[in-house]
């Protein structure tokens, strides 16, 4: 009977020490600010999306929480517009700890938060990255201008032309980001590789996913701590890389049923016998209707030897901006559908999702399937360049 006894009393502390491991507290400053709201939205410890509001009195706020492991939070007070910029909004990691935080009333982003060692990495990381962010800023302060500027002229209802000629412009400086863009991945990456034990590891590998070869991906997963592969981002990695595996070579592509521009039933399956190029793209991403006229010279060039093309655009929520992109680049020529994405009250419907089968994060990318139905190539996101596949198809359409 002690026995039985000891063993209960034990099992409680033990569950009574796992809720306190998991509880997270942040006592809060706010300079400027006697009174009001303050919110901070994160995932709690059963992955669900949460937000929780404090008073703010005198200056000083609180909040507590539950949550099993580091996890990025968001803290907003009164928002003075609807984008990440708003200075009275800004993001940090919080854990399972006590935490000390302070902010500034119209600055934000300017805060200091003690006690989450998650934080203190992401500091650091910043301050290797100091040069590099800085060389980049200007370029990103000339693309706000033009996007707003582009913006504007959608909603002042400026002629197409005007606002495709603006969308441009934004674009080619946008583009001017890239050299920029590798370098800090390059910082990532070597953080990520010397730091194999931290959440701030897997979270950065998220966002690489799309940018990197499937084996590269394996690679850096396959040198996370087994705690990090166990983590809430770890897993989303490894959920990435099986989708991701579905979408490269040596795979079969998996079967989808759509409807097409036309109304009529479009099934993979029935492609069976033909080279396929699956085109990833979208009305409003301009590196893809740039590539259109190259994709119909290959399609006029390859046509009669059994080639088709299958156009899979992100438009579904706006199919009328797809069949306009369509008909304005001349691309009818070939099959046509949306990729399958439904927005619902509650976030997305990816139940007939055709990108997400595939692994497709970033437009445009195109994957090449044979005549079996395997998957023999894969070109942007994640993949080799679009004259790898110029090559690709000649060598194939040498010999048909």
């Amino acid at each position: 009977m002690k026995r039985v006894r000891f063993l209960i009393v034990l099992t409680f502390l033990s569950l009574f020490a796992f809720a306190q491991k998991a509880t997270f507290t942040i006592s809060g400053t706010i300079n400027w600010k006697n009174s009001g709201y303050i919110y901070l939205s994160y995932r709690d410890k059963d992955g669900q999306s949460k937000t929780d509001s404090s008073i703010i009195i005198q200056q000083t706020f609180k909040f507590k929480g539950n949550i099993n492991e580091p996890t990025n939070a968001y803290l907003r007070g009164s928002l003075k517009t609807r984008n990440v910029d708003d200075p009275n909004f800004t993001s940090f990691f919080i854990e399972p700890s006590e935490m000390k935080l302070e902010v500034t009333e119209g600055n934000y982003k300017d805060f200091k938060l003690k006690g989450s060692k998650t934080q203190d990495e992401v500091a650091q990381l910043a301050k290797l990255k100091g040069s590099i962010t800085a060389g980049l800023k200007p370029y990103q302060d000339a693309y706000k201008l033009a996007n707003e500027a582009y913006i504007k002229a959608i909603k002042d209802k400026l002629p197409p032309s005007v606002q495709d000629s603006l969308k441009k412009v934004a674009n080619v400086i946008r583009n001017q980001f890239e050299p920029f863009s590798k370098k800090l991945d390059q910082v990532d990456y070597a953080f990520v590789a010397k730091n194999p034990n931290s959440y701030l590891s897997a979270y950065l590998m998220t966002f690489k996913v799309s940018k990197l070869p499937l084996d590269s991906v394996v690679l850096f997963y396959k040198g996370f701590s087994e705690k990090i592969k166990q983590s809430g981002f770890g897993k989303q990695i490894e959920a990435e890389i099986v989708k991701l595996r579905k979408g490269s070579p040596g795979s079969v592509a998996g079967a989808f049923t759509w409807v097409d521009i036309d109304g009529a039933p479009l099934s993979l399956a029935d492609f069976k016998g033909k080279y396929v190029l699956l085109d990833f793209w979208a009305s409003w991403c301009i590196p893809c209707r740039e590539g259109n006229p190259h994709l119909k010279k290959l399609y006029t060039l390859y046509k009669p030897k059994g080639f088709e093309i299958i156009g899979i655009s992100d438009d579904d929520t706006k199919p009328e901006a797809w069949r306009a992109a369509v008909a304005q680049d001349g691309i009818g020529m070939w099959k046509h559908v949306l990729r399958g994405l439904k927005l619902t009250k509650d976030g997305f419907d990816r139940s007939n999702d055709i990108s997400d089968s595939f692994g497709i994060h970033t437009l445009p990318t195109k994957i090449l399937i044979d005549k079996t139905g395997k998957i023999i190539g894969r070109y942007g996101g994640g993949g080799e360049s679009d004259e790898a596949l110029d090559k690709k198809l000649a060598e194939i359409m040498s010999t048909q």
